[in-house]
């Protein structure tokens, strides 16, 4: 909690933008600090990878998802954009580390 807000990390594939703009603005209009990806590799942004070698992409990759754990660390809980029930390895890879952190999880769509 950062005062009376929660503090709550988005996770799940770039390639869902729209979802996270709406989750993003939902959550933040019930009165929550909101923390996001910084770009949307898969959906939009994808030439940002398109100017990189293969190490270099690999590199980067590696410091995103740690960027993202260090966001993890900053929330109270997490909230996984799983549209049509996809989780991918980054986000399953998230989830099990805010699990271990103690960390709520919430997902958009209900698991089985």
């Amino acid at each position: 909690m950062v005062g009376n807000y929660k503090v709550i990390t988005l996770c799940g594939s770039t390639r869902f933008e729209k979802e996270f703009f709406e989750v993003q603005k939902e959550l933040t209009l019930k009165g929550n600090i909101v923390i996001s990806v910084g770009f949307f590799g898969h959906s939009k942004d994808a030439e940002i990878w398109d100017k990189m070698d293969e190490e270099t992409q690999i590199k980067t990759k590696e410091m995103l998802d740690d960027i993202h754990k260090r966001k993890i660390d900053m929330a109270d809980e997490i909230f996984v954009i799983n549209v049509g029930g996809y989780i991918g390895s980054s986000t399953k890879s998230e989830i099990e580390y805010a699990t271990k952190a103690g960390k709520k999880v919430n997902y958009l769509e209900s698991i089985n």
